[in-house]
């Protein structure tokens, strides 16, 4: 019997955890990963944060460098797949080339959505979803220089902080009316809003930009209120667009993302999807929700790799994310639209727990600054309980 060969198309933290994975439960076939870009798979929660700050922070790579040689995985970077052949059971690379699968993997990603308005100023506008994104932004984020920044949400208000530690004068442009909106309880958005203003930065909240114009070396833009903002550089971060055109291109099933169900299989049987690309059904609503963090990624993979090799995948928990800004870590876990928020502890010293209750029952949490206390959280949130608070 011939070795079978699963071949993975991105190299990002969903791509790479599965193929280490796929190792890890003895997938004793061929393991192909693909990436588009011209680096090993990397870390990207610290381009927002270390590696700007430290001009000596290396990339943070997820394995080191013999670890796809020693564990015979065929890593190709700088390589794109322009088509998927599910009759044919293969892929077809942008040099021509074709790879037959057994099982295919799509970790796919997705890239910043742009900001025609901005792009068309030209340099010095900038978005953040690379490590080739962050190398260009550590050479423009200086002392004294005047950034705004267009977006207020995680990654928006982590760069706000780094660019004030690099000695930056800040200014954040958001459209809703307060910060971190769709992934953040009130309280929390407050605290930070807060702790950012007493920092330094400025905000303009319930704005929105309506013209953007280049005035010798300085950007200019006009918002909704009359009010003109001038700024050196622009760093905006408003979503991303999710991608999913190979997907449907093929005829798999998309909805602004390529849809999975809870073993991250595909409409089509031989082919799975993991991480930011993928929109999964909730099983008690059949909802379809999208979790574009670290975690999720994580979690897909290991989920896809046991999928693709019929192994039973391991159940998932609540979903968790962190954020870190202006020395202030921050973890979320469950639900953070929960219909009441408690706080155990003192939000002014930096440090205090956030309970998010549905009829006194705990459904989400927020340890700031108490890291070591989101182990018995996870517990809690396991088998949910009334909880005093």
């Amino acid at each position: 019997m011939r070795n079978q060969t699963f071949v993975i198309v991105g190299a990002g933290q969903a791509g790479a955890m599965a193929a280490a994975t796929l190792r890890q439960q003895q997938f004793d076939g061929d393991i192909i990963l693909i990436g588009k870009e011209y680096h090993a798979p990397y870390e990207r929660p610290i381009l927002s944060k270390e590696y700007l700050i430290n001009p000596e922070e290396a990339p943070k790579y997820l394995f080191s460098e013999d670890f796809y040689l020693k564990n015979q995985i065929d890593l190709r970077i700088g390589q794109s797949v322009s088509r998927i052949v599910p009759s044919k059971h293969c892929v077809v690379l942008e040099n021509g080339g074709e790879l037959r699968y057994d099982k295919l993997l799509l970790a796919v990603g997705a890239r910043a959505r742009r900001f025609p308005l901005l792009d068309q100023l030209g340099e010095n506008v900038y978005t953040l979803r690379t490590l080739d994104d962050a190398q260009r932004l550590r050479q423009a984020v200086k002392k004294d220089k005047r950034i705004l920044i267009v977006g207020g949400g995680v990654i928006g208000l982590e760069l706000a902080a780094t660019s004030c530690e690099l000695g930056a004068n800040v200014t954040v442009i958001e459209q809703a009316d307060n910060i971190m909106v769709r992934c953040a309880p009130p309280l929390l958005q407050d605290y930070l809003l807060n702790r950012h203003q007493e920092n330094g930065v400025q905000f303009f909240l319930d704005t929105n930009i309506v013209s953007a114009q280049k005035q010798g070396n300085e950007l200019v833009l006009v918002l909704d209120t009359g009010e003109q903002v001038i700024g050196d550089i622009i760093i905006y971060g408003i979503g991303a667009e999710f991608r999913d055109q190979l997907a449907a291109d093929a005829g798999l099933v998309t909805n602004g993302g390529i849809v999975i169900d809870s073993r991250c299989q595909t409409s089509e049987p031989d082919i799975f999807a993991a991480g930011d690309v993928c929109l999964q059904r909730e099983p008690l609503t059949g909802d379809l929700q999208r979790r574009e963090t670290w975690e999720n990624a994580n979690r897909q993979a290991t989920i896809a790799a046991h999928s693709m090799m019929g192994l039973e995948p391991p159940q998932p928990g609540a979903p968790w994310f962190w954020t870190d800004q202006w020395g202030i870590n921050i973890q979320m876990v469950g639900n953070m639209q929960a219909e009441e928020w408690h706080v155990q502890g003192d939000l002014q010293s930096d440090k205090a727990i956030l309970f998010g209750t549905e009829n006194e029952i705990l459904v989400g949490a927020v340890a700031i600054n108490q890291g070591k206390e989101m182990r018995n959280l996870r517990k809690l949130l396991a088998n949910p309980t009334v909880v005093p608070v």
